[in-house]
């Protein structure tokens, strides 16, 4: 039986894997989210990822450990996690009536390879009105997410349109995940 590893505390990270039936054990993985600023968005995201599965992976040599990270960028300004609901409110300023790209990389570390990848996924929101950012600032979801949303609950009201993986926006591209765990040779149960 191979091992699988979620490295994330992430409970949507960890719903899309179940929705696959998968069997796997959550290790979260603390590490320095600190990154250097002169890099894409996308090489950020998979930086992370990596950090997070190979952290797992010394510990789990003999696992398939996946890492993922997500960020939103606004004319390719990174948008993490807020600090605080006046920060959310800012981002959320910031992205209304706006189109931005969501980048979630992915990292698969496996006693035989590393692999890394990521998904970029185009967002469009509504012009949102100062009362709508406020009450959803005030249902405390954003505080959590990077740009300050999460497109599978209340934030779904913010979000126009999508061009690209709706499952990368949530924090997992599955369909990718899924193709790349076989090439690394994880053996899957259907």
């Amino acid at each position: 039986m191979q091992n699988l590893i979620l490295a994330s505390s992430s409970p949507r990270r960890k719903e899309l894997l179940e929705n696959l039936h998968l069997t796997f054990a959550i290790i979260s993985s603390e590490v320095d989210e600190s990154f250097d600023p002169e890099l894409s968005p996308e090489d950020v995201v998979m930086e992370l990822a990596e950090r997070k599965a190979q952290v797992v992976f010394n510990e789990n040599q003999d696992a398939y450990v996946i890492g993922s990270d997500t960020i939103v960028a606004l004319n390719n300004r990174i948008l993490g996690k807020p600090a605080d609901e006046a920060e959310a409110v800012q981002m959320l300023t910031s992205l209304s009536g706006q189109k931005h790209d969501v980048f979630t990389g992915v990292s698969i570390v496996s006693p035989t390879s590393t692999t890394r990848f990521y998904e970029k996924t185009e967002v469009w929101f509504w012009e949102l009105t100062d009362e709508e950012i406020k009450t959803y600032v005030q249902s405390g979801e954003p505080l959590d997410k990077a740009g300050a949303y999460g497109i599978q609950q209340l934030g779904s009201m913010l979000v126009k349109k999508i061009n690209g993986d709706y499952f990368a926006v949530v924090g997992l591209p599955v369909a990718r995940t899924i193709r790349e765990l076989k090439k690394a040779g994880y053996q899957l149960p259907y």
